[in-house]
């Protein structure tokens, strides 16, 4: 895909989730979208809470969305570089999931960010879905 070096967005975290096959959108609270695939969420946007909060002034992050991972390797492995946009709270420990704020998305490719919304997809659908699609999306060679 040619934009897959351009910074992501917003806009491509709905676009990608929506991409994916057999999936719902819900409302949320406050309106902000969850999106699931048989029931089960895998990305969302998250309400203002009090684990995630800037250090300096104590506001809480209103942009935090968050995404389901496979496994606690695979989430380590997105927070563990500090200049990673992806973050977790210890209100998050033990869940198979990582957190990233909207105004950071830029800091990854769109290409990254597609990754990451497919990982999310893959780890809560069925296996049969989840089959099916690796089965159409083969990895790249290499």
């Amino acid at each position: 895909m040619p934009d897959d070096d351009r910074p992501a967005c917003v806009e491509d975290v709905h676009e990608l989730a929506l991409a994916m096959p057999h999936v719902t959108v819900w409302p949320g609270s406050e309106h902000k979208p969850v999106y699931q695939v048989g029931g089960k969420s895998f990305v969302f946007f998250r309400n203002p809470r009090p684990d995630a909060f800037d250090p300096e002034t104590g506001e809480r992050y209103a942009d935090v969305i968050v995404f389901w991972v496979p496994s606690e390797a695979d989430k380590e492995a997105l927070v563990q570089d500090e200049t990673s946009p992806f973050f977790t709270t210890p209100h998050f420990r033990g869940h198979l999931s990582v957190l990233v704020r909207a105004c950071r998305l830029g800091e990854i490719s769109h290409g990254e960010l597609a990754e990451v919304v497919q990982e999310a997809w893959l780890s809560r659908a069925s296996a049969r879905r989840a089959a099916t699609w690796l089965a159409e999306h083969p990895p790249p060679a290499g």
